[in-house]
């Protein structure tokens, strides 16, 4: 199937996705701002650059897009029907990348949460695990 943007268009499209202060890395964060959690946001210090960083709890949360690092059984995580072998590449990458820094992250003493973007959609139930973990490790 043929792309129906030029490549002009698609790549302003590509352009305008962002990887730092999205919707639900934002709810996240003001969600445990206001549960009294002290927070860093991107620590550049820490592998990865978690999108929250709890240096009390020694916890890093990754705010996950569905899309870009394949949350299976997802209806978010759909794969683009061309350039299949780039983006198959591309996602491959990613979930490598990902698997990479939380290995070097939990070497570190460090526990890792993984917040999927479908998964925000639902603050009570987001709200409810969050809260859950963080206390267990207290």
């Amino acid at each position: 199937m043929a792309d129906h943007l030029s490549p002009e268009k698609r790549s302003w499209n590509m352009r305008r996705i962002k990887s730092a202060g999205t919707k639900p890395e934002m709810f996240v964060k003001r969600l445990l701002a206001m549960h009294g959690f002290r927070l860093k946001l991107n620590e550049k210090s820490l592998p990865g650059s978690p999108d929250v960083a709890l240096p009390d709890f020694k916890t890093a949360v990754f705010v996950n897009g569905c899309f870009w690092h394949r949350h299976k059984g997802c209806k978010y995580a759909s794969t683009p029907k061309s350039h299949l072998d780039f983006w198959k590449e591309k996602f491959r990458g990613n979930v490598e990348r990902d698997k990479a820094v939380h290995r070097k992250l939990r070497e570190k003493g460090w526990k890792v949460i993984i917040i999927w973007e479908c998964t925000a959609r639902f603050p009570e139930r987001l709200q409810s695990y969050l809260i859950r973990r963080l206390i267990r490790w207290k």
